[in-house]
């Protein structure tokens, strides 16, 4: 891979594959696999990502607004789309893009199927999320005959999908609680089928569904996280690949004399003469100011950079008194070694906040 001549994101797609193929074989051949492709790919580039996995056979993919479902068209997507969080404004714009909503309480629900019928469709599909424990979103079990009694109202729509969402299916320490939900699930799954008189498809893994909990993986599961390399647990992620390398160089060195400090409000002091490195990258990138003050570390030339002062908008500074580097040498802020997950852990945070925090000012690199 050449070296990095500004700050940049790699995104390997050869891990991407290896990571789909790794979940895929975890399920039965007949149980469908569908792509959380929100919040631009996990922080990656969402419209590449999900073109790469149509092309090798992902059978759904989820996005978490309707706007980022309609630039997944634009590319050319042609598989479904599940739209997580669908706003009732934008019901017009979903279904002129042929997206699926996910409609999880009576006011989203009765919005969408108004809107549907004024837009003359039959039939459309749509998916019902029940709400099993995580308490975020989605309908209660005795909304099954209210949401049936509706559905038999109306043609404009068909549930495609019933569906719920785990709360803690990467710590075995809530293993009953987890199991407690996909009881819930089946229940309710059970009286809603009875209730509209036909199987639409049932869905409740994430990815640590689907590494923890094969019983649950009905007739669909989902996985995001997973995808991009990281399986919620050290154990999972020796068999996953992380799909992005954020690099960046070393602007400018500077030698510090003992009592000098850097950055602003001071917020580093110096004991001793020591050497640092301003790199291009800072919270308006997507490394928050929670990784300053030696919270965090970068690799240059594979040795370990703490981050050292605050972390400016546009710039970090890093100690590499004994670090041999030169300007615009190479830095890996993260990779496949030094990972996402790793530096997340140094701030007390999640690899998920991190990648998708990556802003889209960064120049983003596909590795085919």
């Amino acid at each position: 891979m050449p070296k990095a001549q500004e700050t940049v994101l790699e995104i390997d797609l050869k891990a991407l594959k290896y990571n789909f193929e790794h979940l895929k074989s975890k399920l039965k051949n007949n149980t469908k696999f569908l792509a959380v492709v929100k919040a631009f790919g996990y922080g990656s580039e969402a419209c590449e990502i999900a073109t790469y996995l149509q092309e090798l056979n992902a059978d759904y993919f989820a996005v978490a607004y309707i706007n980022e479902g309609v630039a997944l068209r634009r590319a050319g997507i042609t598989k479904p789309i599940l739209v997580l969080h669908p706003q009732a404004v934008n019901f017009k714009t979903l279904i002129a893009n042929c997206l699926e909503p996910s409609l999880y309480n009576a006011k989203v629900f009765n919005e969408f199927i108004t809107i549907a019928s004024a837009e003359k469709q039959n039939d459309y599909p749509i998916h019902i999320k029940f709400n099993t424990g995580l308490n975020r979103l989605g309908f209660w079990e005795n909304d099954v005959d209210y949401i049936s009694s509706k559905l038999r109202a109306t043609k404009a729509v068909k549930v495609a999908s019933v569906f719920s969402h785990l709360a803690a299916s990467e710590d075995l320490n809530e293993k009953e609680f987890t199991l407690n939900q996909i009881e819930s699930f089946k229940s309710i799954s059970e009286d809603f089928i009875k209730a509209i008189d036909y199987k639409p498809i049932l869905h409740m893994c994430n990815t640590s569904g689907i590494l923890n909990y094969p019983e649950a993986h009905f007739d669909m599961v989902r996985s995001g996280i997973g995808l991009y390399g990281f399986g919620n647990s050290a154990k999972e992620n020796q068999y996953l690949k992380p799909i992005a390398t954020l690099k960046t160089i070393i602007s400018q060195i500077h030698l510090i004399e003992k009592n000098e400090t850097v950055g602003y409000n001071r917020a580093f002091k110096s004991n001793g003469f020591l050497k640092t490195a301003t790199l291009p990258v800072g919270h308006a990138d997507g490394i928050g100011r929670q990784y300053g003050n030696g919270n965090g570390f970068v690799t240059v030339n594979g040795q370990k950079a703490y981050i050292i002062g605050n972390v400016c908008m546009d710039m970090i500074m890093i100690n590499i008194t004994d670090i041999d580097c030169k300007e615009g040498d190479e830095v890996i802020v993260f990779d496949a070694n030094h990972t996402a997950e790793n530096l997340a852990e140094t701030a007390n945070t999640i690899s998920y906040e991190l990648i998708t925090a990556i802003s889209q000012r960064v120049k983003r690199i596909l590795l085919k």
